[in-house]
């Protein structure tokens, strides 16, 4: 697996730097952030504890369906689709097809930095 860049900055903040990019101004460095947040609350809710729980369970028991991680899990399938769609969007896991219509998830990353500025700029 590999480890995901996350990213604390505000809105206008990641917009100016995407902009910089497209315009060829900035340069991503390799070990840049791939994935913003405009807090640190946005961050902690998505990667809570229960959240890092359900992680390291699909990444262990690799779940083939929705349904079979409701039943690992304890947690409700509207719950989970929920989550995991917010995961997603993030690129913390992979929603792929499964057989049958089946939602198979599965972990991206196996570590995550993240980085923040402590200054204001």
């Amino acid at each position: 697996m590999k480890t995901l860049h996350v990213g604390i900055a505000s809105y206008e903040d990641m917009k100016a730097r995407t902009l910089a990019i497209a315009r060829g101004e900035t340069k991503p460095k390799k070990d840049d952030p791939t994935v913003w947040f405009t807090s640190v609350e946005s961050f902690a809710k998505v990667l809570s504890q229960r959240n890092q729980a359900l992680l390291d369970l699909i990444a262990k028991q690799k779940p083939g369906s929705l349904t079979e991680l409701e039943t690992l899990s304890g947690r409700a399938k509207s719950n989970l689709s929920r989550t995991l769609k917010t995961m997603a969007r993030y690129g913390l896991v992979e929603l792929a097809d499964g057989d049958h219509g089946k939602i198979v998830p599965r972990v991206r990353y196996d570590r995550i930095t993240l980085d923040m500025p402590v200054l204001s700029q």
